[in-house]
């Protein structure tokens, strides 16, 4: 059995552009993308924390250095720049894959600076976290 569970997180980010006249997608700075574990095309569920809006697209590489997070498209509609948005990956994995899988979560600050790394434990109990871990 496989199960859709979250890969990696990238957790209060600041959208910098909404171009809803621009091909679909989340333009997502290149080392920000490398320190969660997303890649370019995987597809991402992001929240709106500002109006509770939700939607689903893929992954642009944005420019490396830049601290881009660029809602494109028609999903720009639903986002202003300075809002904050939770972007989630999620991924199918095995129940022998699951057991060892511990999801990648990026906690940003002013500026989209990487503030907190975060890992989740695996297993049934979600609220099990360890904080701290890897550079900030």
């Amino acid at each position: 059995m496989f199960r859709e569970v979250l890969h990696s997180k990238i957790h209060q980010a600041t959208v910098t552009a909404a171009l809803p006249d621009y091909v679909g997608s989340i333009t997502i700075d290149e080392d920000i993308l490398r320190e969660c574990g997303m890649r370019v095309s995987d597809k991402v569920a992001v929240a709106n924390c500002r109006n509770g809006e939700r939607f689903e697209t893929y992954i642009f590489r944005g420019e490396r250095g830049s601290k881009a997070i660029e809602v494109n498209g028609a999903a720009a509609l639903l986002v202003k720049p300075g809002d904050k948005v939770i972007i989630m990956h999620y991924a199918s994995l095995s129940d022998e894959e699951y057991a060892r899988h511990h999801p990648s979560v990026l906690v940003m600050g002013e500026g989209n600076e990487i503030i907190e790394r975060l890992r989740y434990e695996p297993g049934p109990r979600p609220a099990a976290l360890t904080r701290g871990q890897g550079r900030a």
